[in-house]
């Protein structure tokens, strides 16, 4: 898996790309689990298996590797 650094105070986007059956499931438990994960501010659009999501990373800055279902991610300006 290919890892990626998000850093802290730094909002980020990435599309999120769900299988058929966590495809049902609805945004607010796609952005729970990005929460989950260590991300505030966090909004998330779409349906079904095609979603974007976007957070901020509060802690200090840290890499970790990305899961298969989140590609296309980047920092963006606030």
């Amino acid at each position: 898996m290919p890892r990626f650094t998000v850093e802290k105070g730094k909002r980020y986007r990435a599309r999120i790309n769900l299988g058929l059956l966590q495809g049902i499931a609805s945004n607010d438990m796609v952005a729970e689990k990005l929460r989950e994960a260590g991300f505030t501010d966090v909004v998330v659009m779409g349906s079904g298996s095609a979603r974007t999501a976007e957070g901020v990373w509060p802690r200090d800055s840290a890499s970790a590797e990305i899961p298969d279902e989140v590609s296309d991610i980047r920092m963006i300006e606030t």
